[in-house]
């Protein structure tokens, strides 16, 4: 498991360790894991090619430009770069904030042999600057490396002109960036950016993860992200979480000798409609794939499924009507009209975990969802979660980690939030959330959240919570569709297809 934590639980875990350690030995231990991350880099052992054409790989020898701001980062990446200095590197830092940079690391990189030149935020608009600057940024279309430890975690907004000027001119020449502790302009505790970031190469980060390191829009900022020890306790839940696949197969359902189809889990499906019988069909094959003791089908593409998956359960009248099972899953396809919410009231008025997809979203009503006793998972695109919460799509998108929450807190229910990170919150606000990391582009593909919602209904009937088949379902969702895909596109049926491959490839580690 990788767990995120908060900005504030970040900084007590540094003062807590600090008061036990000589002065300035975390900043050296931090400072240490970058050097050789940036070494390993220049060494070609790294993320993306590091050295330019014609120069062998290697520290020695290497150009690294440091872009140092006024807090604890800079000092990072100048002890780093001291100690790059000492290994043979040509090593500059460009100062935006002279008069606050760390002092024991510019005396360091100075007695290193490294260059010190201040680039004052401030004269960044200034015409009697403006050669200065020219020459700065040349600097940093000519290196090999550089390091981006401009702001830190308490970092809001956007960068300021000369930084965002400097980002500009490394990203514009595709020079390898290594940014300390998280790339600079990005919101650590949200993953929101507002405004201009730096786009990072590798992100070292110390002690854990922060949440904005996992969450987009921020984390298309950080490229690889590598952690490094530095002796941090943090004690108490993370504020993000990402499963990996020790953790969910710990999670996965595993048939008994004494196992018949009840104890494994009925799924009931209440998905599709004449204009879309393709949306119950391939709800039906998620949930058939993903282990379901078997699937009751409630709804008018009843022919559609039994033709092709002729061991569900199917009828064509109300999900009440259909017979026993432990989950259900409505709303993919099932259109906007007054019969489909009439089937989606149905299905929430039974006392067994619900999962609510697509057209289903349409008709929640908040407060009879917050009543149910049983457990609720909704499963909302950004647009739908948008309509839900009364805002801009744009907005969601914006804030991703705010708007899960939100959601999960205002309809009482489990929200699993679609998109480039899939985000999984429940309405007790004390526990993280949690990122699934095995989603691909390959998934933006008609149908594929039709699968997901079998998936996530099935483990929801073999008896895992709504957080966790949440969770679950979205990293063998993810990793199905890598399977299938091997870099070629893929189609819903294919990812369905693949969900066996994934489940095994889990349950290897």
């Amino acid at each position: 498991m990788r767990h995120a934590h908060s900005v504030q639980a970040v900084r007590a875990a540094e003062s807590e360790l600090m008061a036990r350690l000589p002065e300035g030995a975390l900043m050296q231990r931090a400072a240490a894991g970058l050097a050789a991350a940036c070494a390993a880099l220049l060494a070609g052992r790294g993320p993306v090619p590091a050295v330019r054409p014609g120069r062998g790989p290697g520290v020695y020898g290497a150009r690294v430009v440091l872009l140092v701001g006024a807090g604890g980062n800079g000092g990072d990446a100048l002890y780093a770069g001291a100690r790059l200095a000492r290994r043979g590197a040509g090593v500059a830092a460009l100062l935006l904030a002279p008069g606050k940079a760390h002092r024991g690391g510019l005396t360091a990189l100075a007695a290193a042999g490294g260059e010190i030149i201040e680039t004052a935020e401030e004269t960044a608009t200034d015409p009697a600057y403006a050669a200065h600057w020219h020459h700065v940024e040349r600097m940093l279309t000519r290196a090999d490396l550089v390091v981006d430890g401009i702001t830190g975690l308490g970092g809001r907004g956007g960068l300021r002109t000369g930084a965002a000027r400097l980002a500009h001119a490394a990203e514009a020449d595709k020079v390898p960036v290594v940014a300390v502790d998280l790339p600079s302009g990005i919101d650590a505790d949200t993953g929101e950016v507002h405004g201009p970031a730096v786009t990072a190469d590798l992100t070292v980060t110390f002690g854990t993860h922060k949440p904005g390191l996992l969450v987009d829009p921020a984390r298309e900022h950080a490229g690889t992200v590598r952690l490094i020890d530095i002796g941090l306790d943090l004690p108490g839940p993370a504020a993000a979480e990402a499963l990996q696949h020790a953790d969910v197969a710990a999670l996965l359902p595993r048939p008994a000798p004494e196992s018949d189809k009840y104890r494994r889990g009925v799924v009931g499906i209440c998905a599709g409609s004449a204009r879309y019988p393709g949306a119950a069909v391939l709800c039906v094959h998620g949930a058939l794939r993903t282990g379901a003791g078997a699937v009751r089908y409630a709804g008018p593409g009843d022919q559609a499924v039994v033709t092709r998956f002729p061991e569900t359960l199917v009828s064509s009248g109300l999900p009440s009507e259909a017979g026993r099972v432990q989950a259900w899953v409505v709303g993919p396809g099932l259109g906007e009209d007054e019969e489909a919410g009439r089937r989606v009231a149905d299905v929430l008025a039974q006392d067994v975990p619900v999962l609510v997809d697509a057209d289903g979203l349409r008709f929640l009503d908040r407060d009879r969802l917050r009543a149910r006793t049983a457990p609720t998972l909704l499963t909302p695109h950004a647009g739908e979660a948008a309509r839900l919460l009364g805002v801009e799509r744009e907005h969601v998108e914006a804030a991703r980690l705010t708007s899960v929450r939100r959601l999960a807190s205002e309809y009482g229910a489990t929200v699993l939030l679609k998109g480039s990170t899939t985000l999984v919150a429940a309405p007790d606000e004390s526990m993280p959330v949690r990122v699934n990391a095995t989603g691909t582009p390959w998934l933006a593909t008609a149908g594929s959240g039709d699968v997901l919602s079998g998936v996530a209904g099935s483990l929801l009937a073999a008896g895992l919570s709504a957080r966790d088949a949440a969770s679950a379902g979205a990293y063998l969702h993810g990793l199905a569709a890598r399977h299938a895909a091997d870099g070629a596109p893929v189609d819903a049926q294919d990812v369905a297809g693949a969900l066996p491959a994934a489940w095994r490839d889990v349950k290897r580690g």
